[in-house]
């Protein structure tokens, strides 16, 4: 570029000197310099117009002869044309190779513009949704007419994965998860969840079924040995023996009682019964339990709630999520301990707060106390003869009501569970009647 723009400066310095030679000469020194400006202009002008000529053209005709700074200027275009083709050759060869990868996976992976238009989908994609080609450019939801999906997709929280049934084969689940990225576009993954579906609900089966065929033979079991140990003629011996007989069949019905319970909140979709349900008379029936169930151990127990408050939900499952909570913070607080149970309403809904003046637990196992079976000391939990299922009990039931819970604790201060209820699901009993 400095060899071609010197160049120039040389032809305009020697332009010029002609000029005002030839001028002196003839005796029109100005208008000579005049007219050599014009034709210099002129030639300079026709040189843009070669180059618009060639760009315009530039795939088919080659760059044009020029010398000095044109000459460097074509030159120029020329390498930066050669660069971008190369370029472009790499992108378009990285492209090729993504979608070669995308194409072998089993997920399905599609993109979406801001308007939940497709985009681009992978060959899984097509399968598990009968995509075609002509449908690139249509809206998503003209395929996944769920209108779970629909609000899942205007709701644009994508936390949580989505599972439904297909849209084209009822017994075949998918599972669908979003991801933003640029400017309000969307990456969606599909991933075929028929199996894990399947065995899930096997697992929900199994767990129902057998539950329920125990009650019979259990009952029966605990039957005699209540007989037995009513006998006057009963060796001492055998007392005792029966005595831990008669508690590991009571602890033994709870635990079946409790699996049929999460086993009914697991397979029952009935979300549609909800009722406006009295909070407080509700509570007030649970805390007279808490404290026949306290007895000799002298808990306290004090219920702040308003009145004319009411929640929509199920009534039973409300009671069976309050009951597990307020009954563990006294199986897990020393004898005449105080049990608190706070209800606040505010502007984003509504928490049911159980707190207790136990051991506490360690945070490291707070994550995992919602798991059924998890127990954060067994022999504690032999102790207290709990089952490891009520707080699992506890979580589907908020599930169920939109409402999840909240656990704060420390070791030697004692734990704090909130349920923590939407807006939406707060009423007055005035609106309730």
């Amino acid at each position: 570029m400095n060899r071609g723009f010197s160049a120039e400066i040389r032809r305009i310095i020697v332009c010029t000197l002609v000029c005002v030679v030839f001028g002196l000469m003839n005796g029109y020194l100005t208008w000579t310099l005049i007219a050599g400006g014009a034709v210099y202009m002129a030639w300079m002008l026709w040189q843009m117009h070669r180059l618009d000529a060639w760009l315009q053209n530039s795939r088919r005709i080659q760059p044009p002869d020029a010398s000095g700074i044109w000459g460097d200027i074509f030159d120029n275009i020329v390498r930066l044309q050669k660069r971008q083709r190369r370029e472009k050759k790499r992108l378009q060869a990285v492209v090729k190779r993504g979608q070669e990868i995308t194409s072998a996976l089993r997920d399905g992976i599609l993109l979406l513009d801001r308007q939940g238009n497709i985009d681009w989908y992978n060959a899984a994609a097509g399968h598990l949704l009968h995509l075609r080609h002509q449908d690139q450019g249509n809206p998503i939801f003209n395929y996944v007419r769920h209108p779970v999906f629909i609000q899942y997709m205007d709701k644009g929280e994508y936390t949580e994965p989505l599972d439904l049934p297909s849209p084209h084969t009822g017994d075949v689940h998918l599972q669908y998860q979003i991801t933003r990225f640029g400017q309000g576009e969307c990456l969606v993954l599909v991933r075929d969840v028929t199996r894990l579906h399947k065995l899930e609900q096997m697992r929900k089966d199994f767990v129902g079924n057998v539950s329920h065929e125990l009650r019979t033979p259990l009952t029966v079991i605990r039957g005699y040995v209540e007989t037995l140990s009513m006998s006057p003629d009963l060796p001492a011996p055998w007392e005792r023996a029966l005595q831990q007989m008669e508690q590991q069949g009571i602890r033994m019905t709870s635990l079946i009682n409790d699996l049929l319970a999460l086993s009914k909140l697991e397979t029952d979709d009935r979300h549609n019964t909800h009722k406006p349900v009295a909070l407080k008379p509700l509570l007030q029936r649970i805390r007279g339990d808490a404290i026949a169930f306290s007895g000799d151990h002298q808990h306290s127990f004090k219920l702040n709630c308003p009145d004319n408050l009411a929640l929509l939900g199920n009534e039973q499952e409300l009671q069976s999520a309050f009951s597990n909570l307020i009954f563990n913070a006294v199986k897990y607080s020393a004898d005449g301990k105080e049990v608190s149970i706070d209800v606040e309403q505010s502007s984003l809904g509504l928490n049911v707060a159980v707190t207790d003046e136990g051991e506490g637990i360690d945070t490291v196992h707070l994550p995992r106390l919602t798991e059924r079976f998890y127990r954060v000391d067994g022999s504690r939990q032999s102790k207290t003869g709990g089952t490891g299922l009520g707080l699992a009990i506890v979580k589907h039931v908020l599930l169920r009501h939109g409402a999840k819970l909240d656990i704060q604790s420390k070791l030697g201060k004692g734990s704090t569970f909130t349920c923590m209820f939407p807006i939406q699901s707060v009423v007055t009993e005035a609106k309730s009647a």
